[in-house]
């Protein structure tokens, strides 16, 4: 059986990075107590490559936000859909979004699900 993922990339306003940073820990450690393998967020650094589109143009970033890009990988696409589930009706999640002031905002989130191409 082989991993299966689900992928994001989203905008950050800079100013809320490190909130972003503090909410996002605790994100991680709930999708891993419900079961994820593995869960990682990271930065944007250098997203310029001549002749392709760039993460920040994806996203329609400003000039003040950064690039997040970061994945949670599962067991399964069963496993994805039932640890999702869980995470879903978690009350921490609920409290941790509406409790921070951390940026983000989900209708500017590119998101999907991924099967193992080559590993």
């Amino acid at each position: 059986m082989t991993n299966y993922i689900d992928g994001f990339v989203l905008p950050i306003p800079r100013e809320h990075l490190e909130g972003y940073k503090r909410v996002v820990t605790k994100v991680a450690k709930v999708w891993k107590e419900h079961g994820a393998l593995d869960y990682k967020e990271f930065v944007g650094d250098d997203l310029v490559l001549e002749g392709t589109r760039s993460f920040t143009e994806a996203v329609i970033a400003t000039e003040d936000e950064v690039i997040v890009f970061g994945w949670v990988v599962f067991k399964s696409r069963q496993a994805r859909d039932l640890v999702n589930k869980k995470v879903a009706a978690d009350p921490r999640m609920v409290e941790l979004i509406d409790s921070s002031d951390c940026g983000f905002d989900a209708t500017r989130m590119i998101y999907g699900g991924f099967q193992v191409l080559v590993n």
